[in-house]
């Protein structure tokens, strides 16, 4: 599965079109970090009798009036207050004359100890089809955050999001999934994959960032969080902060383009760990 994979890669760079790639002011996550003083607002739930919980979660949220969704269509926001150890994620958020909606989401309660996949654990009356990703792994997890990026390290998981994610099943931690390939080889959202923890990484002289994402996944892995039209991992995006830390010369990507910094990461040596997998309803 791991080779068929690395041959999607290996096939799109040669053709110039789908190549890996990583979401930064566009398709990512902004997160609002607020006080225990943040006013809080209602955002109402597009369909909220379906999920009067979720309507529940939401009808006291610390956004910030300012605050703005990623660029694109799934405009996800995360919120996040320390002081209540409380997170809330939102896909589809929106502000209208009336106030805040979003299509869907999740909010989570004692987050720092949560294990990152929604459950009734998260929220009461959270439900595993919570979350604003396609497999209810929360956005905030396995993100690329501007800490890491400062410290120059990734101590956590990486998410990545893939072309056709298998359908009709999906691995945990994953809850749900929205794959669609019936490929046999195709990966389930869900999956675990690490490289190779024999590979010497230092003799492969990869770029800054690209060492940093063949660090974490040597470490602690990559989970398939979502389905998209090229593999992405999923760095913060920078809208709270007024700046644009990527581009440019001096930026985190040093000149260069997502996807020139993925060229040279060892997709070749990935593995996949043992899944267990649970068929969609």
């Amino acid at each position: 599965m791991v080779g068929a994979f690395a041959e999607q890669i290996a096939a799109a760079y040669e053709a110039k079109k789908g190549e890996a790639f990583i979401n930064t002011t566009s398709w990512s996550v902004p997160i609002y970090t607020v006080s225990d003083t943040q006013a809080k607002v209602k955002v109402t739930l597009e369909d909220a009798s379906k999920t009067p919980a979720l309507q529940l979660a939401w009808d006291a949220v610390p956004l910030p009036p300012a605050a703005k969704p990623a660029r694109g269509t799934d405009r996800h926001l995360v919120v996040w207050q320390p002081s209540a150890d409380k997170l809330w994620e939102f896909w589809g958020l929106e502000k209208t004359g009336s106030g805040w909606q979003a299509k869907w989401g999740g909010a989570i309660k004692r987050a720092l100890s949560n294990s990152g996949a929604y459950g009734p654990e998260a929220w009461p009356g959270a439900q595993p089809g919570w979350g604003a990703s396609a497999s209810s792994l929360s956005i905030a997890g396995g993100l690329i955050t501007l800490e890491d990026l400062e410290k120059g390290q990734i101590n956590h998981a990486l998410a990545i999001a893939l072309p056709n994610v298998r359908a009709g099943v999906y691995a945990s931690p994953a809850r749900r999934s929205d794959g669609g390939s019936t490929e046999p080889l195709s990966l389930p959202e869900g999956a675990h994959l690490r490289l190779d923890p024999s590979l010497d990484l230092a003799s492969l002289h990869l770029p800054k960032l690209t060492l940093m994402l063949a660090e974490a996944a040597q470490r602690y892995g990559i989970f398939v969080r979502d389905q998209a039209s090229e593999p992405v991992f999923y760095a913060q995006d920078p809208i709270p902060t007024g700046t644009e830390p990527y581009t440019g010369a001096r930026g985190y990507f040093e000149g260069k383009s997502p996807s020139q910094l993925l060229a040279s990461f060892p997709w070749s040596h990935l593995q996949l760990l043992k899944m267990k997998l649970h068929r969609t309803s």
